[in-house]
């Protein structure tokens, strides 16, 4: 069967949710949104682009970091309404440098974090306000 991009339910603003998920530890890494160009992008270049919703822009994972996302599959859910796109994740996912976003815990009321920003994220933002 041929997909097509308009056969998924998007949100009244054009956007589904996305949910970024390690293809070798799967690890859910990230979630963030998607358009039906940027899923047409994400498909036709195997390099991840979500839709930004605070700049209003494409932003392909990486692009400007070097953290990137590489697309080895692509899923849809049972009511077509969220997709999971297994990558392969280079450096951090999150914009903390860490290398989820889902670094927070709560455990009996109490907020843990889980995990510290990645060693060579925080020398290169060291080395940047020199």
């Amino acid at each position: 069967m041929t997909f097509d991009v308009e056969s998924l339910k998007f949100n009244s603003d054009g956007l589904i949710p996305a949910i970024a998920q390690d293809a070798d530890t799967n690890e859910v890494l990230m979630m963030a949104w998607m358009n039906a160009e940027a899923i047409e992008k994400t498909i036709e270049t195997r390099q991840v682009t979500y839709w930004s919703r605070s700049r209003q822009a494409f932003w392909i994972k990486g692009q400007t970091s070097g953290h990137t996302q590489e697309l080895v599959d692509f899923r849809i859910d049972c009511d077509r309404d969220c997709l999971l796109v297994f990558v392969n994740q280079k450096g951090a996912a999150c914009h903390t440098m860490r290398r989820t976003c889902f670094y927070t815990s709560v455990d009996e009321g109490q907020e843990k974090i889980l995990m510290e920003p990645m060693v060579y994220a925080q020398s290169f933002h060291k080395h940047q306000n020199d």
